[in-house]
């Protein structure tokens, strides 16, 4: 019963919204009912997931380099202090730039003409760093115990690295993945609003352009789109994450 909750409260709250816009008789253009918004999403159904799909593949392709790029990087971190205190600084200086005062750099950079190239640049870079941030802390994070045991057998770097660091670190590694799944969506419609559209157009500059138009009821729509896409990502990487842990961590059996 209790998984239905959420639902119920969507629902109770979309009444609400539809009853007390009716009532104050609050004009479209300020804030839209529900029933207008699904009715411009049915009549815009082939554009917005069409854009939607181009605002994806950027988020995917975003998300799997910024969480290789940061496994890598955290690996590299691990065997090394030289290394770590060498380029945290940077990785950190990279993470708390705000991603809308490089964007035009990004894009004069690789060009007008690749404006998706630039979007899948920023939107690695607003999530590559909790994916560095957790995995460094779990391959930090390894039981005493296990440790003194692997050096008792003598294993080498690798051994270590492969057979007690990464398995200690997966826990805090999937929960790094989880906000860079959401940060990923984040920078590719932060980057979409900020570069411009390409020839393939996302789904921010949609509603970017239905808030110019002043066709409200399709920027909520999209909004909506965007929302959706934002809790199946969570519930995604969530999904993963119980798969691979519940046999022997606590906190997902």
């Amino acid at each position: 019963m209790t998984r239905f909750l959420p639902l119920l409260v969507g629902i109770v709250f979309l009444a609400a919204w539809e009853f007390s816009v009716r009532w104050l008789q609050v004009p479209v253009f300020v804030l839209p009912p529900p029933s207008a918004i699904a009715k411009a999403f049915v009549d815009n159904f082939p554009v917005l997931m069409s854009a939607l799909w181009v605002t994806m593949e950027m988020t995917l392709a975003a998300f799997l380099a910024s969480f290789l790029g940061g496994l890598a990087l955290a690996i590299l971190f691990s065997q090394s202090k030289l290394v770590e205190r060498s380029l945290l600084p940077y990785a950190i200086v990279l993470q708390v730039t705000p991603i809308v005062s490089i964007a035009p750099i990004i894009v004069i950079w690789v060009g007008l003409d690749h404006v998706e190239r630039a979007v899948f640049i920023l939107a690695t870079i607003v999530a590559f760093f909790p994916i560095l941030s957790n995995a460094s802390l779990g391959l930090r994070s390894v039981d005493p115990g296990l440790s003194d045991l692997f050096r008792l057998y003598r294993a080498d770097r690798w051994q270590r690295l492969f057979l007690l660091q990464l398995p200690s670190a997966m826990p805090a590694l999937l929960a790094g993945a989880r906000i860079s799944g959401g940060l990923a969506l984040i920078g590719s419609v932060v980057a979409e609003f900020v570069a411009g559209s390409g020839e393939a157009t996302g789904l921010a500059w949609r509603i970017a352009e239905a808030g110019q138009r002043l066709e409200i009821p399709k920027l909520f729509a999209g909004l909506f789109l965007l929302s959706l896409t934002g809790l199946a990502i969570n519930f995604a990487v969530a999904r993963i994450e119980h798969l691979l842990l519940r046999r022997w961590h606590p906190a997902h059996g």
